[in-house]
């Protein structure tokens, strides 16, 4: 890995496209980090650090972690890159339901882009309710679940129109982000809102791992150290991990010339779904969360907030571990159709040894899938597990470092920014080796 990026930095073109993401790294960090305009800056600190005490600060974890810690802070960009997350899954969702999506996936190129702009129009429709939610919760002094009750986190409290220039001032945050995103998959290197994910991501890491020093000590922050690298390695190799299933294409005459006869394979992953279904399993425990901070005296809402906002009771873990299994499930279901690759295979003359074309085949990859799907299931749900149980043993703060999500993210998107990077050197090495 780091042989190529030395390799990387000495190729000119390289250069410039990893110095214009980390240029856009530094715009979008900047951002982050400076406040919206109307915002107590002092009593907005002195609310996350008393909610970081508390039990509450997990209320909004899983927004925050994706806004680098942004969204508690109420920064320009508060919103992070979760409104444009959110709005992918929807479009891609809604392709396996509304024929006219699948017709436009099915277009290439010019109804990828169309979708590409239905999902810009949704992230800023989400922005906007995200937004709204945020300051109307700043405003009533329950963002912190009652940290900043007291301390009025904007200047002018009771102005409707500081209210709505906070709010447009996040959702315009929103929309730079994607654009810096777009940016970096235009002239840099990788997918620009994935870096951007793994950036903020990341940028939560140094404070939290000090954190943990300045609570346990030089041991447990070791010990810490040690079991993540350890939860690194193993993510890095179930992520590599996969089933091929063998494919070979028979031979046909196309007026005088032979094709096929090819042998190739179908990459079936064990975790065949991502981080979505933590996405998904996240957002389904957070509502339960926020809707009791609207109705705190009904006895339904102190429920909630004895087993559902701080992540180590027992209740909690076994439905959110639940919860990652079903949508597992669920998401590889509609991203990966076995109807739709037999027919494809039985179109092009490919079959799978030992299996015959058509509805064996489909039976067979369904089998494979659906066998292949239980560990990595049982595998995201463990890793998602992680700060729970750290929370548990160690007494930890809810923004322990080595969370599922947080690994997930960045061994996912480290991975594929490395291979770009080796693929494009590859590319120029052959070119001089064939001079």
């Amino acid at each position: 890995m780091l042989s190529a990026f030395v390799h990387a930095f000495r190729t000119p073109d390289l250069r410039k496209k990893i110095l214009f993401v980390l240029f856009i790294i530094v715009l979008f960090r900047l951002g982050s980090t400076t406040p919206a305009p109307g915002i107590n800056v002092q009593n907005v600190q002195d609310a996350v650090n008393a909610a970081s005490e508390g039990s509450n600060s997990g209320l909004f974890s899983l927004i925050n972690v994706f806004s680098g810690g942004a969204l508690l802070q109420l920064t320009v960009f508060a919103l992070g890159i979760m409104p444009y997350i959110t709005a992918s899954i929807i479009l891609q969702l809604l392709v396996v339901v509304i024929p006219r999506l699948e017709a436009l996936k099915k277009e290439g190129q010019s109804g990828q882009t169309k979708i590409t702009q239905y999902t810009r129009y949704l992230t800023l429709g989400l922005a906007i309710l995200q937004a709204t939610g945020i300051v109307a919760l700043a405003r009533s002094g329950n963002l912190f679940g009652g940290a900043d009750s007291g301390k009025p986190l904007l200047y002018n409290n009771d102005s409707i129109w500081s209210f709505l220039l906070i709010v447009l001032t996040m959702v315009a945050g929103t929309a730079v982000i994607m654009w810096l995103g777009e940016l970096i998959t235009d002239r840099g290197i990788g997918n620009g809102m994935s870096i951007l994910i793994f950036t903020q991501v990341t940028a939560t890491f140094p404070g939290a791992m000090w954190g943990i020093q300045q609570q346990k000590g030089w041991g447990v922050f070791g010990l810490v150290i040690l079991v993540g690298l350890v939860v690194v390695a193993a993510v890095i190799f179930i992520e590599q991990a996969q089933r091929r299933i063998p494919v070979q294409y028979a031979k046909r005459m196309v007026g005088r010339r032979m094709f096929g006869g090819s042998s190739t394979y179908i990459p079936l992953k064990v975790n065949q779904a991502g981080i979505i279904p933590v996405i998904f399993a996240s957002s389904l425990m957070y509502l339960p969360a926020l809707l009791s901070q609207f109705n705190q005296d009904a006895p339904w809402a102190s429920w909630v907030q004895a087993h559902f906002v701080k992540g180590d009771h027992p209740i909690y873990m076994a439905t959110f571990f639940l919860l990652i299994v079903f949508f597992t499930y669920f998401y590889v279901s509609i991203t990966f159709n076995p109807d739709e690759v037999a027919d494809n295979m039985k179109k092009y003359g490919g079959f799978i040894p030992g299996i015959r074309a058509g509805r064996p085949t489909r039976d067979y990859l369904a089998y494979v899938l659906s066998r292949i799907t239980l560990p990595g299931a049982l595998y995201l749900g463990l890793i998602a597990l992680i700060p729970s149980i750290a929370i548990a043993l160690l007494n930890a703060n809810q923004n322990f470092p080595f969370g599922g999500t947080t690994i997930l993210i960045i061994v996912g998107v480290g991975l594929d920014t490395v291979k770009q990077i080796e693929s494009q050197l590859q590319q120029r090495n052959y070119e001089g080796f064939l001079k």
